[in-house]
């Protein structure tokens, strides 16, 4: 099935993830519509944005039906971080599973394809490592973090089940660690918690001993992937996206502090539960089908990029 090239519907439009793919696609001739209810987006995001007629910025909240025309959905509403989504999970889980309902079932009035943005949180505190698409997890169905993790596992779920019932052109992703600029400045990250506590000068806070891992991926990267995964026939996925490059905490620690120059000191505080101890996508699936797609920007280059971004966040 091919893809028309006309309206892109992005739900979670004016998010950080979102705010970047509506960018991406007007840059790319695409009519934009940023579906988002500002509970975590801000339209300060999408305000260079407003400015070209072919984008359209709707509020709404996908736990409600969306009614309007579409070529292709990017379902990226849901709070990502444990700060936010934790703060109604009751909410988070409705947006993964109602809100991903309701997108699949515009998509199959519409006929458009579907890409939904799922995480690498499914796989939970990982016994593979690293992790492959084929892994089925381990996560914890009645922990704190439970109402994202399983939230997006059922997303998938109902993903394949409209694609196998009802012939919905899906494609899923599953998201590793991301930053860069447009991310809120209390989004609760790792990421973003370590450079605004250095630009500010605040204590830098590391969860347990700071040996657990993540891979961290420019936000470029990950949108450039996404990009070309939505344009790919006759692949559902899922696949992963982010960096295969791993670092501790304590290695991200010296990377923000060396480019922030900052002269904040470490605080140590107990590991939150269920929090992973590693993550690292297994990219061969990834590339293989995204030709000549691979994470390029350095954890350094991309701290980098992203503080000027911070630093004019905490100032206004």
């Amino acid at each position: 099935m091919g893809l028309g090239r006309n309206r892109v519907v992005i739900t979670g439009g004016a998010g950080f993830i979102g705010s970047h793919l509506s960018a991406k696609f007007l840059s790319d001739g695409w009519d934009v519509v940023a579906v988002d209810n500002f509970h975590t987006g801000q339209k300060s995001n999408v305000l260079e944005l407003m400015k070209n007629p072919r984008f359209e910025l709707l509020r709404h909240d996908i736990v409600e039906p969306l009614r309007c025309e579409a070529d292709l959905i990017l379902n990226f509403a849901c709070p990502a971080s444990p700060v936010h989504y934790q703060s109604n999970p009751i909410w988070t889980m409705k947006t993964s599973v109602l809100g991903t309902m309701n997108m699949l079932g515009l998509a199959k009035r519409t006929k458009a394809r579907i890409l939904q943005a799922s995480t690498s949180e499914v796989y939970g505190d990982p016994h593979q490592h690293p992790q492959k698409e084929t892994y089925w997890g381990n996560v914890n169905p009645i922990g704190i973090r439970s109402c994202y993790d399983e939230g997006k596992r059922a997303a998938e779920t109902l993903c394949f089940d409209y694609h196998r019932s009802h012939g919905v052109d899906i494609r899923v992703i599953r998201i590793f660690n991301t930053y860069g600029p447009n991310m809120a400045i209390d989004d609760g990250r790792v990421v973003s918690n370590f450079i605004v506590q250095a630009l500010k000068g605040e204590d830098i806070t590391m969860y347990g001993d700071g040996k657990q891992t993540r891979s961290f991926c420019f936000v470029d990267d990950l949108v450039d992937g996404i990009f070309r995964f939505a344009q790919t026939d006759n692949v559902t996925g899922p696949i992963n996206l982010g960096n295969d490059r791993e670092f501790t905490m304590l290695e991200l620690a010296e990377v923000v502090l060396k480019k922030t120059q900052s002269k904040s000191k470490l605080t140590f505080k107990p590991l939150p539960s269920d929090d992973p101890k590693q993550r690292r996508p297994d990219l061969t699936l990834t590339k293989s089908i995204l030709k000549g797609w691979e994470p390029r920007v350095r954890l350094e280059d991309g701290i980098e990029k992203s503080i000027p971004y911070f630093r004019g966040a905490i100032r206004s």
